[in-house]
């Protein structure tokens, strides 16, 4: 009898099961349905956008045409002039507006993501995954800051060995190329980051690879201190920039005045402004001790022991460095003085 009951109960389990299975099959055929119908839709609405992007193109064009045939000192003309105006301004806000439909439609990749990953889509269709992708790549950022902190303090004071000088170079050039990349993805799904501070890491990277290939000697060990104090230093101003700007930023964004995906960077945006003035003196003189690295670096490839390349290029890499970080921060602070004047006036 107990064999029969069991055998019962394993019977009626298993027509559960199918009829959850059947279930389950007619959902599978509803969503696959709904995916070629969103692909459909996907290749629709990419196709109507490219179209759009033309017409404005060639629009803009006919317009500058138009407008280098105006004549100066003229009421109806200065009427066309502004209507030119307005139109360009509108045609602007068009563009934007087709960013950020893009960032929710598959696109092909850049040359970068297509060398690294090929032809894979990594479009997040979500705000939800957007948004976990952005707050994991932050908090990788963090914690590989901290990480690098304490191991430059670790060679420069307790591990004077070429072993974990070199583990600690793999670790920056593993470091700055996982950003490249997790940047391009973060880009492809509407993060507005770009110019100089795209730029930054991939220098950066380059020059973690020329360190890894630096041979021991006396070259070597004549910049080698210098180099893990400025790291150590490097790393201690992005850990105060990640909490200031990731605070200034949540702020910006609960008024509406950010992009969710905007990130934090390492240097200095209009934006970090506010709150953020008093880090300026610690950017510069980083920026500057990147300076003294170039001049220090020149100095020892001209030594008559210096034999490896690697001290020319890291010399004019760190001149990069300097150059770049530098003018952006610069012209970033020129502007804000700038904007800041007008309002003033304007108040006036």
């Amino acid at each position: 009898k107990r064999g029969t009951m069991s055998l019962e109960r394993c019977q009626g389990e298993w027509e559960e099961i199918e009829k959850e299975f059947q279930q389950l099959q007619e959902t599978h055929k509803v969503y696959r349905q709904k995916l070629e119908e969103l692909t459909s839709l996907q290749a629709i609405c990419s196709s109507a956008i490219g179209k759009q992007k033309k017409g404005l193109k060639d629009l803009k064009q006919s317009l500058n045409k138009f407008k280098s045939h105006l004549l100066p000192l003229s009421t109806t003309n200065e009427k066309e002039s502004e209507l030119i105006k307005d139109l360009k301004i509108q045609m602007k806000e068009k563009q934007n507006v087709f960013f950020d439909m893009e960032a929710y439609l598959p696109k092909k990749n850049g040359l970068y993501l297509n060398l690294v990953l090929g032809n894979v889509n990594v479009t997040l269709l979500s705000n939800q995954a957007k948004f976990a992708y952005k707050d994991e790549y932050e908090k990788f950022k963090l914690y590989m800051t901290i990480i690098l902190m304490f191991g430059a303090i670790t060679c420069l004071f307790l591990l004077n060995y070429r072993v974990t000088d070199e583990i600690f170079n793999f670790l920056l050039v593993w470091y700055y190329c996982t950003l490249t990349i997790r940047e391009s993805i973060l880009i492809s799904n509407g993060s507005r980051i770009k110019g100089w501070w795209v730029s930054h890491h991939y220098v950066s990277t380059f020059l973690s690879g020329v360190m890894l290939t630096w041979p021991e000697g006396t070259m070597y060990q004549m910049f080698r201190n210098q180099f893990l104090a400025f790291s150590i230093y490097q790393s201690f101003v992005q850990f105060l920039q990640y909490y200031y700007q990731s605070g200034c930023l949540y702020r910006l964004r609960a008024l509406g005045e950010r992009n969710q995906l905007d990130l934090t960077v390492e240097g200095f945006q209009s934006w970090m402004w506010r709150g953020l003035t008093f880090l300026l003196p610690c950017l510069f003189f980083g920026h500057f001790w990147q300076l003294y690295n170039a001049v220090t670096l020149f100095r020892l490839a001209h030594h008559d022991d210096c034999k490896e390349w690697q001290v020319f290029m890291l010399a004019l890499t760190f001149l990069v460095l300097f150059l770049g970080n530098f003018l952006t921060t610069l012209k970033v602070v020129h502007q804000k003085f700038q904007k800041n004047r007008g309002k003033v006036q304007k108040s006036e």
